[in-house]
């Protein structure tokens, strides 16, 4: 039940393992990439709480010494101060070039570890091992690090390539339904900006991947509903990313739903009132809404998109996240200090259809605030 998606990128290329039981397997499976049997792991409270002995046990089976640096949880770590931390106890650690970072979390820790790891001495080698469903099937791939700026999500940070991805999709068991569902809002964003076949199979098989309160619970078929629907996400970044690396066209469709999503993160502090994957939802149920409105596609898609969210018990409108939220025009600054700004000019990904999205800029901001105003209308 496990599978490969390998990522081609030329000189850097790297495999992506997905399936179950691979943290016992970690040590076998690093090792060949150790010039000596030691790594370093960074992680967070939550997860080293329920999952650290178990990686270190399977380090130490294959003969592989472990130092762990342990961070607090939360989106508040993907900041400065912790990038500091990070770098300063990977230089007491001693790490070289030639070693291995083990970025053990999920898209906080993967994305401010591999941050750290881009800068330590020009750049040391890393390994992700995503715990959360939203890192295994988007943010541990591709090689996107970094941290977020007091004005806006991940504005700093730097390109650089793990050299190896174990998903172990028996992690998701732990997670809370809360983050599980905030993840699936990373998962449902790849049918909908280029697979229109995936977003039926979701549709279909969405009760198999609602998550369980138990390991003991996620039954063979839910487990192989899983390793599919996270094998058929990363494939398609995969290939995304092997063609446009560094974000200069074809990659910005992963940023479907993003737009709106991280200024809503912003909006909300960047705290448990609004989580990134479930930004992203009702970033991708609003991105279709503009794009039924500007005549792009049928009217009937957002209707279909929201459904579907709804049916697996996400948020899908600005009257899901609790709290005050800023006026239209000041969501929409906050959308102007996205990293899709080019040359002053805000780029959407909008949509044709479930399936096929599109990057334009080519979009009046009345449109936009007419959206943002009706969304908060619905919050009274």
């Amino acid at each position: 039940m496990t599978n490969t998606v390998r990522v081609n990128l030329p000189g850097r290329a790297y495999d992506v393992v997905i399936g179950p039981g691979l943290l016992a397997e970690a040590g076998t499976r690093i090792a060949p990439f150790l010039r000596r049997p030691r790594v370093v792991i960074i992680t967070e409270k939550t997860v080293a709480a329920l999952h650290l002995g178990a990686l270190q046990a399977g380090l130490t089976a294959a003969g592989i010494a472990s130092d762990a640096l342990v961070l607090p949880a939360g989106e508040g770590t993907k900041s400065w101060p912790f990038v500091e931390q990070c770098v300063e106890w990977l230089i007491a650690q001693k790490v070289e070039r030639g070693d291995i970072v083990v970025a053990f979390g999920g898209g906080v820790i993967g994305d401010l570890v591999g941050f750290a790891a881009a800068i330590v001495r020009r750049g040391v080698r890393f390994v992700q091992i995503p715990t959360s469903l939203l890192a295994q099937v988007d943010s541990s791939v591709g090689g996107k690090t970094g941290i977020n700026s007091p004005l806006g999500k991940n504005l700093i940070g730097a390109f650089h390539q793990p050299t190896l991805v174990l998903a172990d999709v028996a992690l998701l068991a732990t997670l809370t339904q809360r983050d599980f569902l905030s993840g699936y809002g990373e998962v449902v964003k790849y049918g909908l900006l280029g697979d229109a076949a995936f977003f039926d199979w979701l549709e279909a098989e969405g009760e198999a991947l609602k998550p369980a309160s138990d390991i003991a619970d996620v039954s063979a078929r839910q487990m192989q509903a899983r390793v599919q629907a996270v094998t058929r996400a990363v494939q398609m970044k995969a290939d995304i990313v092997a063609r446009d690396e560094t974000e200069q066209g074809e990659r910005a469709l992963l940023n479907l739903g993003h737009t709106f999503g991280h200024a809503l993160e912003s909006a909300t502090g960047y705290s448990a009132r609004l989580l990134h994957g479930e930004g992203v939802a009702i970033g991708c149920a609003m991105a279709f809404e503009l794009s039924a409105r500007l005549g792009l596609c049928a009217q009937e898609e957002p209707s279909r998109v929201r459904a579907h969210l709804k049916t697996m018990g996400m948020k899908t409108d600005l009257a899901d996240i609790a709290g005050d939220l800023p006026d239209a025009e000041a969501l929409l600054a906050l959308m102007g200090q996205d990293k899709k700004v080019v040359d002053g000019t805000l780029r959407f990904i909008l949509a044709r259809g479930i399936g096929s999205a599109f990057i334009t800029s080519d979009v009046p901001a009345d449109a936009v605030l007419g959206v943002l105003r009706d969304a908060l209308a619905m919050r009274v």
